[in-house]
Order: C-alpha cells, then sequence, then structure tokens
C-alpha cells in the first residue's frame, strides 16, 4: 500500500519563514537522496503526523513534490526541546531496489525470571540497525526476555542468529541486563559518609537579620 504525503516546494531563509509555515500548520522538511536533488519542501503537520503515527516511523513514504513522486524513508527528525513538537524532519530519497540501512525499534517481550525474583530491567539500546531491501523494513524487532534471570543479560552476539535481519551492531553491545534491586541497609539509610542525619531538603537555614 502506498502511503502518499503530499509536499510543496518552499523557499529557503530566515528562521522567520520557518515560523510563518508552522504557524500555518505546516511541517518544513528537506529531501535528497537518490536521483534527488537537495530540495526543501513543506508538509501538512497534522497529514503528516497521522501518517507516521499509524505506520510508523521505519515506513517507506511517496512524497507527491508538485506532481513528482518520490520513495523515501524518514531520516532525521527535529523536535522542540521544550514543547517535543516536530519543527522539521528529513527524508532520504531511496532505490526500491537496492538494500539500505536503517535503525529499528527494539520492542522488549516475555516476562523475565529476573524480574520476577525482583531484579531491574535495563535497556541500554533502543534500536538496531540493520541492512535491508525498503519493502521489509519491520516496524520493530522482538527480543524475547523471558528465560533472563537475576544477573544475566543479552548481548547482539545472543540474538544475531535469532533474527532473520542484516543488523549492523557490533557483537559486544548489550542489549538488556537484568539487574540484583539495590539493598538500603536500615541502620545507615538517611545518614551521611560520617554517620550524622543528614539535614532535610525543607529545613532552611537560620537568618543572619
Amino acid at each position: 500500500m502506498d502511503i502518499v504525503l503530499q509536499a510543496t516546494r518552499r523557499e529557503t531563509g530566515a528562521r522567520s519563514t520557518l515560523s510563518k509555515l508552522r504557524n500555518q500548520g505546516q511541517l518544513p522538511a528537506v529531501i535528497y537522496g537518490y536521483n534527488v536533488e537537495v530540495t526543501p519542501v513543506a508538509l501538512d503537520y497534522k497529514e503528516t503526523a497521522k501518517a507516521v503515527q499509524k505506520y510508523g516511523y521505519t515506513s517507506v513514504f511517496k512524497l507527491d513534490i508538485e506532481g513528482k513522486q518520490v520513495n523515501a524513508v524518514l531520516h532525521e527528525v527535529q523536535r522542540d526541546p521544550i514543547k517535543g513538537l516536530v519543527k522539521h524532519v528529513d527524508f532520504l530519497s531511496i532505490n526500491m531496489a537496492e538494500e539500505l540501512e536503517v535503525d529499528v525499534p527494539v520492542n522488549i517481550v516475555g516476562n523475565s525470571v529476573g524480574v520476577s525474583e525482583g531484579g531491574v530491567l535495563t535497556q541500554p539500546i533502543r534500536e538496531l540497525t540493520i541492512k535491508v531491501k525498503p519493502t521489509d523494513i519491520p516496524e520493530s524487532i522482538e527480543i524475547d526476555v523471558s528465560d533472563l534471570a537475576m544477573g544475566d543479560s543479552l548481548s547482539i552476539a545472543d540474538v544475531r542468529s535469532r533474527i532473520n535481519f542484516n543488523i549492523l551492531n557490533a557483537d559486544e553491545e548489550v542489549l538488556v541486563t537484568i539487574t540484583p534491586p539495590v539493598v538500603v541497609d536500615d541502620e545507615t539509610a538517611g545518614q551521611g559518609d560520617d554517620g550524622n542525619q543528614d539535614i532535610k531538603a525543607t529545613e532552611a537555614p537560620e537568618s543572619e537579620n
């Protein structure tokens, strides 16, 4: 199914020009890559957000740039650090017959034995870089942690043979670890290094006036 997004060429200019586009409900973007010159464009913000939410960040989109259609993937997304709204996106034009490198989210599944015993699951890596044809890009890659006990971990080397994609991450990179919970000694809880009671944050020092 083709996911078509309408795009119009835009002029590059001052930051105020981009702000004006955003205030009009437009999303500034740029497309570059296979058979395409670097082209600044603008898309409808709501329609683009709706398509990405429905089909995912790893989908192949067909950008219709004033009648010319280009197959592209999201390459970079810039967000407002405070509001979290998308400010700008980069689209990479692709050749549908060739493999490309994409970052795919890791989805942890299963109930870990170690977590059931009180352990804490940490996930240092939340995306895997794979090389794949555009038509085969997965929405996510599932990693089953059901067999992980307290103190266990999963590295790329442990899962490489289970995943039907060419993973470009190094073997030693750790995907998941199950660590024991932190035990607090009741006798030293709330005390500083010298054994004295810490001053509560709510207690203010006496005024010198």
